[in-house]
């Protein structure tokens, strides 16, 4: 039963007192609006309240509390200014007394069974912010005191929902703000697109609380959206749906460069019904340095669920995560291109030692061992052994400039160029002329190689040698080390060298050994090489020992004396022994 005339007038200034409290003791606009219906409800009784506050860009009353009405009606219905009495109220900026809306065409149905409706609109600083507005299930039931006393209450309470309002967007906006700060930094820790996308998702759904969410990114070509992750109420699906551009609410967004905020779905033309549950979207473009890679689209189950602010949130850290998806992209291409680099290094790699000699030459008068090991995963160092007739065998070592796939080129092609010249059994030099000039025919900018090239004669136990830019050549008999002081101009670099060549009578013992640069150049964390002196030694030491035991003693050292250091260059080592020694051998 409505209050009478004297009641109201007793309880007016009590009731102004506690809406100045409210006013002013509170900014949370949940309590400013709930407390609004507790204080109207102390002098006028009604049956619905509800507050509506008005967007100004649509000029649409939407539903901010209510009491009465279903969550339906109150999630869905927008009230344009003028339509209905709520509207009215607002177009006229004046309090709206309709006694018996049966009989009143502006009446919008929202509850089955109203009769009579009131509707004051909240006034800041001569601007419409919302209007209140009650309903009761009797005609004729508010009165005109009950305007007065409804206005009186909304022009006080205006301020306070104003404030309330302003201060929850502040608020909000804020840790809006620090949470999209936070979401920044993690999303570009994360270089896993799989699990990138995963995590966009869950910090997502602590911004906006959406129902169904994917991230789509652009093809190879360009003409097609690809779902790369959805989920739909908190479980991920799998879509197979491609999209072409500019197609549906997303391919919109992408051609166009801008975000698309769908109220309603079914009136939208350009939506693509994939969730048939969705009556809501929003689609943010995903855009790297002026080009679009994809986009965000969220959906839900509720009208009109989506805001501007929900747009301006999802816009911002869009070009965050428009970033750490380039980034994860390019990180998982690099990532497929090692495992690719480093599948064809292990081919080139196997195939490299299938180029080196797969036996040791059997001779009835000297022992050979050899040993290569590349710096990198394929290198430039060469050993070959080429037989002659008449009991005679070539020895071969090279190093080809630079490290890495070219010099592993270059020192095949230098070996298929020894192979090609090695039937006529040319003498050492010879030799070594005969592929600087074919080098020079296929001259290469800054590759060129250092070859020792030696010929063993077996029968009358002779070695004849010639060097073009090797370490020169070790000779050690009894333990007492001779240097063989062949030089020579690197292959490769010059049309025309000539090359010396060296003969010395072996006996029974002696014992060669060839090098390249790499033993000699292996450096200690001080930087220090492990030098020809150290090579000098070893050997001496070992010179008893078999071939075999001097390139493992040599690889050995070198290997102790460089620990904990990357190889700088390629190492390779060939050892001969002539055979007879009375020498203890290991």
């Amino acid at each position: 039963m409505a209050a009478s005339q004297t009641d109201i007038e007793s309880r007016v200034d009590p009731l102004l007192l506690e809406v100045a409290d409210v006013v002013n003791t509170t900014l949370d606009l949940d309590t400013t609006l709930r407390r609004v219906a507790e204080l109207v409800r102390k002098v006028i009784d009604y049956e619905i309240f509800a507050i509506l506050l008005l967007n100004e860009k649509t000029q649409e009353l939407r539903f901010r509390f209510s009491l009465g009405h279903t969550h339906e009606v109150a999630d869905r219905l927008r009230i344009k200014v003028g339509e209905g009495v709520t509207g009215l109220a607002a177009q006229r900026r004046e309090a709206v007394l309709i006694s018996d809306v049966s009989t009143d065409s502006q009446y919008i149905s929202a509850v089955p069974n109203v009769r009579s409706e009131l509707a004051v609109p909240l006034i800041v600083k001569n601007r419409v912010i919302g209007v209140i507005d009650i309903e009761s299930q009797k005609a004729n039931h508010f009165t005109e005191e009950h305007k007065r006393l409804l206005t009186l209450i909304g022009s006080r309470m205006a301020v306070g929902i104003e404030n309330a309002r302003l201060y929850t967007r502040t608020t909000r906006q804020a840790r809006t703000l620090l949470l999209l700060n936070e979401i920044a930094r993690e999303l570009t820790s994360i270089l896993n697109l799989d699990e990138l996308l995963k995590r966009i998702a869950e910090l997502l759904s602590r911004l906006i609380d959406y129902q169904m969410f994917s991230i789509l990114l652009l093809d190879s070509t360009g003409d097609k959206l690809q779902h790369r992750f959805s989920q739909r109420f908190q479980e991920n699906i799998q879509l197979k749906h491609d999209i072409p551009l500019g197609r549906g609410v997303v391919g919109h967004a992408v051609q166009h460069k801008h975000a698309v905020l769908v109220p309603d779905v079914s009136k939208d033309s350009r939506y693509i019904e994939v969730n048939p549950e969705t009556r809501s979207e929003l689609a943010v473009p995903l855009i790297y340095k002026d080009k679009v890679i994809g986009v965000l689209d969220l959906e839900h189950t509720r009208r009109g669920f989506f805001t501007e602010d929900h747009q301006r949130t999802v816009t911002t850290l869009a070009a965050q995560v428009a970033i750490a998806i380039e980034n994860a992209q390019l990180y998982e291409e690099i990532a497929r291109q090692e495992r690719r680099l480093e599948r064809d290094l292990a081919l080139a790699r196997e195939l490299q030692f299938r180029l080196l000699p797969q036996s040791r030459p059997k001779l009835a008068n000297l022992e050979i061992a050899a040993k290569f090991v590349p710096a990198r995963a394929i290198g430039g160092d060469l050993y070959d052994f080429v037989s002659y007739s008449q009991s005679r065998t070539a020895l071969v070592i090279g190093d080809v400039s630079g490290k890495g796939a070219p010099a592993a080129i270059y020192a095949a092609l230098v070996g298929g160029i020894l192979r090609s010249h090695a039937p006529i059994e040319p003498g050492p030099a010879e030799m070594l002329s005969a592929v600087n000039y074919s080098l020079g025919e296929r001259r290469i900018e800054g590759q060129f190689v250092s070859l020792i090239y030696a010929v063993w004669n077996d029968q009358e136990r002779t070695l004849e040698v010639s060097n073009s830019g090797l370490p020169r050549p070790i000779h050690c008999r009894d333990g007492r080390i001779k240097i063989i002081e062949a030089t020579g101009l690197p292959l490769g670099l010059f049309e025309e060298a000539d090359y010396d060549e060296f003969t010395i009578q072996a006996k029974p013992g002696d014992v060669f050994v060839f090098f390249s640069d790499g033993i000699l150049d292996a450096s200690n964390r001080a930087g220090e090489l492990f030098g020809r002196a150290q090579v000098e030694k070893i050997v001496s030491e070992c010179s008893e020992n078999s071939a075999e035991s001097i390139v493992t003693s040599l690889f050995k050292a070198v290997a102790e004396y460089a620990a904990g250091m990357e190889p700088f260059d390629d190492q390779t080592v060939v050892a001969i022994k002539v055979k007879g020694s009375s020498g203890k051998r290991k």
